[in-house]
């Protein structure tokens, strides 16, 4: 259940009453909720936090940093594109700076006090990391600030060491579990997960390993792998075993994108990405690439069948040919590997599949009820195995973390598969986990991290690798891509005597 909801809209109503200054008033209203007002109890300090949960409702703050892939970056402020994500992420961090400065002060008690701070801790650094992903250098906000505050420079390595600050209060201060009641909160695993991906994006795999080690230890009780992966993508098991962090999406209040009552819960994406066109129900925005389907078929299960996390996760021209036993049934279409051959369309088209709501309804919307898995068990076991071949550990050792994921799938351990070469030494073992980690992992909103950490767009050998798989890497330029530009408007408004504090990225 998702239960963050019961105490949302206070926490939501409460913290917008805060942004303007109450200077700005000749007369005070005595019914509106102002700072001086509001956090005086543990009821408010609680409320702040579920402000701060609320945002992750917002577009910019979940939209996968892989979905910009055409690299054709003409205007800076583009709203959907860059400056949403730009400005959820603040207004985020804002809400967190607001409990993070209040609630301190609340006489309230102390292990529920260090919760919420930690919750706050753990959020603000989630929404860092993000920005460190997707333009390398920000402007590090860590207390409340009115709208004269002037953005200035924080480079990628002090923004790192601030996620590290709070992922380790919050660790410290978060329980391993919630109760019914509270459900979908940020746990101390979620924490160290996290922690582990920020020292693997610095090459910190000795840190990192320490981190996920935690979560490996808890295999069984706390941590596992879901008999029925699909699980994972839609609303039937949430907040599970294999669930580090989740978006508690839901579709009970089908409101707009506001910062009122009337918001909505629901989970977009599924409407974006699903197929448009005469037989579609959705828009089509987002695509899968061939490459994938490809890699997907060169192996098969130990029964002989093709992969079903395939037909799980990505539509495909004629993809009934490659899963007869499957259904080919889409939304209310009996066969949608009918619509390829209708709409003329080659075998590139492909649509993403996962997190498609199909099988509880006949048509797509803006309000699909379907958590977002941020991270899960399946990717701290790929993680864990990259930490420790980087630290010295064989292949074989640590193909025994990728092998609970392939076995998973149905396919063969790595030793007795077609693979098994990639046993021989570090580096050719990496190269396979890194496909093992799209395969396992696509569309899950970590491939443009993985990218970054493997040093693919640092080189052209990288880049080459890239651009015979995925031709979208042909308009790649090496040092400036691999970071997004920052919004045009806020470098304008950082300027001091026509200099500015915010500095654009290089070559943009």
């Amino acid at each position: 259940m998702k239960k963050i909801y019961r105490f949302l809209f206070a926490g939501v109503l409460a913290l917008c009453a805060t942004g303007c200054s109450s200077s700005l008033l000749d007369i005070e209203n005595p019914n509106e909720v102002t700072n001086t007002t509001f956090w005086k109890s543990a009821d408010d300090a609680k409320a702040g936090v579920n402000a701060c949960y609320s945002f992750l409702y917002k577009e910019g703050t979940w939209i996968e940093l892989g979905d910009w892939t055409r690299f054709l970056y003409n205007n800076y402020d583009f709203y959907e594109g860059n400056k949403v994500h730009w400005e959820h992420f603040y207004v985020g961090i804002f809400r967190c700076n607001q409990v993070l400065a209040n609630v301190p002060a609340i006489e309230m008690d102390e292990v529920q006090k260090n919760q919420l701070l930690a919750q706050a801790s753990f959020l603000r650094a989630l929404w860092y990391f993000q920005i460190n992903l997707l333009w390398e250098k920000g402007t590090l906000v860590l207390e409340p600030q009115n709208a004269d505050y002037i953005p200035k420079d924080a480079s990628e390595q002090e923004i790192w060491d601030q996620i590290e600050k709070d992922l380790t209060f919050a660790m410290e201060n978060l329980p391993e579990a919630w109760d019914a009641a509270d459900l979908g909160r940020a746990t101390k695993g979620a924490a160290k997960a996290l922690l582990g991906k920020a020292y693997m994006q610095q090459h910190k795999y000795d840190r990192a390993k320490e981190q996920l080690q935690w979560l490996i230890d808890r295999e069984g009780s706390l941590y596992g792998l879901l008999d029925n992966r699909e699980d994972n993508f839609t609303d039937l098991n949430e907040n599970n075993q294999e669930g580090i962090f989740e978006i508690q999406f839901d579709d009970q209040n089908k409101g707009g994108t506001g910062n009122d009552a009337s918001m909505a819960f629901g989970f977009q994406r599924t409407q974006f990405y699903a197929p448009g066109g005469t037989h579609g129900t959705g828009w089509g925005d987002g695509k899968a690439r061939r490459w994938l389907v490809d890699e997907f078929l060169k192996e098969r299960r130990v029964d002989g069948r093709n992969d079903l996390r395939l037909y799980n996760s990505i539509l495909y021209k004629h993809f009934g040919d490659d899963f007869p036993d499957q259904s080919k049934k889409y939304y209310a279409n009996e066969d949608a590997s009918q619509w390829f051959d209708e709409w003329g369309q080659d075998t590139e088209d492909c649509y993403i599949r996962k997190y498609n709501t199909s099988y509880y309804r006949e048509r797509e919307d803006y309000f699909a009820r379907n958590n977002y898995r941020i991270m899960r068990y399946a990717d701290v076991l790929l993680s864990y195995a990259e930490c420790l071949v980087e630290t010295g550990t064989s292949a074989s050792d640590a193909a025994v973390y990728v092998d609970k994921v392939r076995e998973r799938a149905g396919l063969s351990k790595l030793k007795d598969s077609r693979w098994k070469d990639c046993l021989s030494s570090k580096e050719v073992f990496i190269k396979r986990l890194q496909m093992e980690r799209a395969l396992e992992l696509c569309f899950e909103g970590w491939r443009w991290a993985d990218l970054k950490r493997w040093g693919l767009l640092d080189s052209q050998a990288g880049i080459d690798e890239l651009k015979a798989r995925d031709k979208d890497f042909n308009n790649f330029v090496i040092g400036k891509h691999k970071r997004m530009p920052i919004p045009t408007s806020e470098v304008e408004i950082s300027k001091i005597d026509d200099v500015p504090q915010l500095t654009q990225n290089p070559n943009y």
